[in-house]
């Protein structure tokens, strides 16, 4: 599977600081929302207004979780797209490492590394 084929899925999370405008998971989490996904936020470091602290916690079945967060928190956060039943991530740059990788391998998880961001602008261009 390549990134573009993650497009065609409609229902999405963004783990990351997706409260901070100045980071990717904000502009990806707000990006997604203006194209029409259904789209959260999750930031594992503390809950705020619209943004959830885990992904057990989203009112709706996940097709997609965006990684944009440091490898140490993406490797805990796998565990609950594993309890989850989620098989589709994509790794921003920067979110990725053989550990995550090698657990999503092992776990049935479908890993894709991309930009979303890239994927969302090829989608509308087209």
């Amino acid at each position: 599977m390549k990134a573009e084929e993650l497009m065609k899925y409609k229902n999405w999370v963004v783990v990351g600081d997706v409260s901070n405008s100045i980071k990717y998971a904000y502009k990806i989490l707000q990006e997604l929302k203006q194209k029409g996904y259904n789209a959260s936020g999750v930031n594992p470091r503390g809950k705020s207004e619209d943004v959830y602290i885990n992904l057990k916690d989203v009112n709706y079945k996940i097709d997609v979780v965006d990684l944009c967060i440091n490898p140490v928190m993406g490797i805990g956060m796998l565990k609950e797209v594993r309890d989850l039943n989620i098989d589709k991530i994509l790794i921003q740059p920067g979110a990725g490492s053989n550990e995550i990788l090698d657990y999503c391998r092992k776990n049935g998880i479908a890993a894709i590394e991309g930009c979303a961001l890239v994927e969302l602008s090829r989608k509308l261009n087209n």
